[in-house]
Formats: C-alpha cells, sequence, structure tokens
C-alpha cells in the first residue's frame, strides 16, 4: 500500500474504506471487519454517519495491531466549538473504542469552526490525535483557518471524481501543503459514470472494472481515495489497483470528463447552508 506523508510526518494510506450511508450497525461491521481482512488499513467515519460504534466493534475483532490502523472520524455542525468539540471528541473515541484517533476532521465549514480547531489543536498537542484536519472546506475558508491559527490542517477531505476533479483547489492545497482526500470518488453513481463510455473502454483496455480506473486515476494524482461497499467482491475489487498503472494520454484523456462543479451541492449556496446546518446527531 502506497502512503502519503501528511505536513507534520505522520504516513497516512493513499487508499481507505469509507462507511458513509452505512448506518445499519450489522452491515457496517461486516464491511468494515471485510475492508480490514483485505488489506484496508485507513477507515473513515463521522459523528453523523451514526456508525461509529460498529466500526470500532469492527477495529477490536480484526486483531490488528493498533499502530498499523489509521482511523478518522469527524465533528458534525452541533458540536462545533472549544468546549464542545472537546466533548464530542471523547464521545466518538468511546464509540470507536480508541485511545486516540489518527485524524479528525471537522466535517462542514460552518458553525464555530475556530473554537473547535482551537479545541482540536490541544488535543493533536496532547497526542491524542495524530492529525487534524477538515472536509468540505473552500480555498477561502481554509486559507482564513490557516492564518489565523497555529496548526495548519493536514487534510481537506472534498468532493473529488471524474465529474469534478477538483484540478485548481488540488494545486492550492499542495502549494499550502495540506492533503487532498476525495469523498464519493465514484459520485455515487450520479451520472452513470459506471456506464460513462470513456472510462468504460479504458476499463477494457486495462482488463479493470470501471472503478478500478477511477481509483487508479485519483491516487495516481496523489489523491486520497475511500470508496465505499457493503459487498465482499467490491470491496477486494476497490483494492487492488496497485498491479497497473494509467497511461499520461489516459490520465489526460480523463480530464475531458470534468464539469468542474459538484454533482450534489455547493457549500455556499445559503439554502444548503440553512439544511445541512438543520442536520443534528441522534444522540
Amino acid at each position: 500500500m502506497k502512503n502519503v506523508v501528511l505536513n507534520n510526518g505522520v504516513e497516512m494510506p493513499i487508499l481507505g474504506f469509507g462507511v458513509y450511508q452505512v448506518p445499519n450497525a450489522v452491515e457496517c461491521e461486516s464491511s468494515v471487519s471485510e475492508a480490514i481482512n483485505t488489506g484496508y488499513r485507513l477507515i473513515d467515519t463521522a459523528a453523523i454517519y451514526g456508525n461509529e460504534e460498529p466500526v470500532g466493534k469492527a477495529i477490536i475483532k480484526s486483531g490488528v495491531a493498533r499502530e498499523e490502523l489509521f482511523i478518522t472520524t469527524k465533528l458534525w455542525i452541533q458540536d462545533a466549538g472549544y468546549e464542545s468539540a472537546k466533548k464530542a471528541f471523547e464521545k466518538s473515541l468511546k464509540k470507536l473504542q480508541l485511545d486516540y484517533l489518527d485524524l479528525y476532521l471537522i466535517h462542514q465549514p460552518f458553525g464555530d469552526v475556530y473554537g473547535a480547531w482551537r479545541a482540536m489543536e490541544e488535543l493533536y498537542r496532547e497526542g491524542r490525535i495524530r492529525a487534524i484536519g477538515v472536509s468540505n472546506f473552500q480555498p477561502d475558508r481554509l486559507m482564513d483557518l490557516i492564518i489565523h491559527n497555529e496548526v495548519v490542517p493536514a487534510v481537506n477531505q472534498i468532493e473529488t471524481h471524474p465529474f469534478c476533479q477538483q484540478i485548481e483547489t488540488a494545486k492550492f492545497l499542495q502549494e499550502n501543503d495540506v492533503q487532498i482526500e476525495s469523498w464519493g470518488p465514484f459520485a455515487e453513481g450520479k451520472n452513470d459514470i459506471f456506464k460513462n463510455e470513456m472510462l468504460v473502454s479504458l476499463a477494457g483496455k486495462y482488463n479493470k472494472s470501471v472503478a478500478q480506473i477511477i481509483l487508479r486515476w485519483l491516487t495516481q494524482r496523489d489523491v486520497v481515495a475511500i470508496p465505499k461497499s457493503v459487498h465482499k467482491e467490491r470491496i477486494i475489487e476497490n483494492f487492488n489497483i496497485f498491479d497497473f498503472e494509467l497511461k499520461n494520454e489516459d490520465m489526460e484523456t480523463i480530464i475531458t470528463l470534468d464539469t468542474k462543479t459538484s454533482c450534489f451541492f455547493d457549500h455556499r449556496d445559503p439554502e444548503r447552508v440553512k439544511l445541512i446546518s438543520g442536520f443534528r446527531l441522534n444522540d
């Protein structure tokens, strides 16, 4: 497995396993167990997903040494703030049955992110989190956070896939030593991504699946990817992307699919901000 080195020297696997939209506890625990058995070492969850507990159970049952795993979870909007972030961190840690996190992210750029970041900086300095970062931050919001705080975010997890390639943002992140991480690498199947003529053609050329082509394209761009699946064969398939390399001309061809727009929503849309901020954790 290839690793990327974060701005504080911590190594992070370039390919991981995500559990977004896997709220069923049994299914979540089973899929994470399968992922770890397959060889995934990066597991990505979030408080708002409602599945930190089954993720933690799968980690414990795996028998894999803790230091070999890279576990990420995220702070939700309602807990943005200095005191509330510290409480939310402890709650997530308890659910995951862990002594520390490898990566803790502010999930959305809304609410008291500056109070939350101060709390996360303290937890980081105490060694309870190996790296801290953000998710869904536009470059301007990220630069504001960088300028006014001591610790530069190690990661920005953002929508990144063939239809929304984040080329300019990736350049900005690289210039500021922030690792780009893709959520939704398959665009959740939107725009018939698995039937896209170009991607199907490349899959045939390399004797791989469309999913493998997409994940290889991302990782060759040094983008961390966290595909999700609850099916054993696809979990294994998504992991097997390191035995081939896309040619430069094929990497360039995929660029033509970029629409430069989200397939989901705009984080700067006031109505969307209002809607997202209304989502609440059940507990």
